[in-house]
């Protein structure tokens, strides 16, 4: 930089020596986090680490596009919207995720280990709610 003419070295602070090391802590710490905090488990806390979808052999050959998605941990558990509920919210969200319109299909991401009565009780709050058509996420059966 030329400061002669203006003599504006004399102006500017000394140059920090011996704290060269500061710059690779801090650098090191970043790369820290963004290993923790990137992890899949940290972003998406609401979903087990055992949460999978069943399979089934045709699953994709029914598979049509849906307006809504709930997924549903266990019994009492549900996440729609990036929102925990209960069941009795889930209702609620049903209700009025359907209030006043027509033809609306609901896709359930149950998991592998749901009751059926549960997911009894998934269909009726739909049916109750309105949803033309109520359909199970399911992952295709992978021959070896």
């Amino acid at each position: 930089m030329i400061t002669r003419p203006l003599d504006l070295s004399s102006r500017l602070r000394p140059s920090l020596h011996g704290y060269e090391f500061v710059f690779y802590v801090n650098a090191g710490l970043i790369a820290l986090f963004f290993v923790l905090f990137g992890s899949r488990f940290v972003l998406s806390p609401g979903l087990g680490l055992d949460f999978s979808l069943p399979v089934m052999p045709a699953a994709l050959a029914g598979a049509v596009s849906t307006d809504v998605v709930v997924t549903i941990k266990g019994a009492n558990l549900a996440f729609v919207e990036g929102a925990k509920v209960d069941f009795a919210g889930l209702r609620s969200h049903l209700n009025e995720r359907a209030k006043g319109v027509d033809g609306l299909r609901l896709l359930v991401q149950a998991d592998a280990a749901l009751t059926t009565r549960d997911l009894t009780e998934v269909y009726d709050m739909a049916r109750e709610a309105g949803f033309a058509s109520v359909q199970i996420a399911a992952e295709p059966q992978v021959v070896r």
